[in-house]
């Protein structure tokens, strides 16, 4: 018997409106429905599950009712098990979550029968040194950024690029972003758009204070590295814009492609134009 994960958006009016349709759907297809505590609570169930234990279960299929911030939790919470994540956009944007509620028992359906397209994505590890030892360590699907808090101070940077020094600036923030990221915190500060399959990643500073301080495109096999030189109060660093650490004087950040990817289940193949046209509205005038 399939094992079928629901995470879901926390008060999220449509969960509790479409989940009993889906956990009748799925026991009628002889699939065991496990669900988080967002999901259970939305239906008043008390049998959820910590959405950070739920990997321990081995689903085979994992099903986001939400926005892209949903997915993104989704990601890291199974990130080593790389199982497939069908994505239902229930929010305003929804770049990933690009399934509709109309289409959702149509491509569960495709899953069952093995014919559903695969969109695979990369994703980054992050390693945060302090004094020379590693104290956390993440793998983002969007992105790693460095930015301050709440006072309007620039912090000073070193960037390394496979250990080749590449410039020293004043900035707000640096973003290290993957191509799947791309549309996300560094279309918003100027850095470029590129298709989920190339193989790269992106370094995007934040109004930098040098005009000649661009976006740089690096080989993903590379290790883009960041070192805080000068810091400000309250700067941190964020992963996928969820979780957070506040950095020191001295700290580094190492980037590089991780081991794992995202599966993202599709009915059919959409493609980056696709999106961008009916997102962003691309050559609506």
């Amino acid at each position: 018997m399939p094992k079928v994960a629901i995470i879901s958006k926390p008060q999220k009016p449509e969960v509790a409106q479409l989940l009993p349709d889906l956990l009748s759907w799925l026991d009628g297809h002889g699939c065991e429905p496990l669900m988080d505590r967002e999901s259970a609570a939305s239906i008043h169930s008390p049998h959820g599950v910590d959405r950070k234990q739920m990997a321990t279960f081995a689903p085979d299929l994992i099903i986001v009712l939400g926005g892209d911030g949903t997915l993104l939790s989704a990601s890291r919470a199974f990130a080593r098990m790389e199982m497939p994540i069908l994505s239902v956009n229930l929010g305003s944007l929804g770049f990933l979550t690009e399934i509709p509620i109309s289409d959702l028992y149509a491509t569960l359906e495709a899953w069952l029968d093995a014919t559903a397209d695969i969109d695979a994505r990369f994703m980054m590890h992050a390693e945060l040194f302090r004094g020379g030892e590693m104290i956390r360590c993440w793998d983002a699907l969007n992105d790693v950024v460095v930015a301050k808090g709440t006072i309007a101070r620039m912090a000073d940077y070193t960037v390394n690029i496979d250990q080749q020094f590449v410039a020293t600036f004043r900035a707000d923030g640096i973003i290290v972003s993957t191509p799947t990221g791309s549309t996300a915190y560094n279309l918003a500060a100027n850095g470029p758009i590129m298709m989920p399959s190339v193989d790269a990643m992106m370094l995007t500073p934040i109004c930098p204070h040098l005009l000649t301080i661009r976006p740089i495109v690096v080989p993903a096999a590379s290790t883009i590295s960041v070192q805080i030189d000068g810091v400000p109060n309250q700067t941190f660093l964020t992963v996928d814009g969820q979780e957070a650490v506040e950095l020191q004087l001295g700290d580094q950040i190492h980037c590089c492609k991780s081991e794992y990817s995202v599966r993202l289940l599709r009915l059919r193949p959409n493609g980056l134009f696709n999106v961008l046209r009916s997102k962003l509205k691309w050559g609506v005038r």
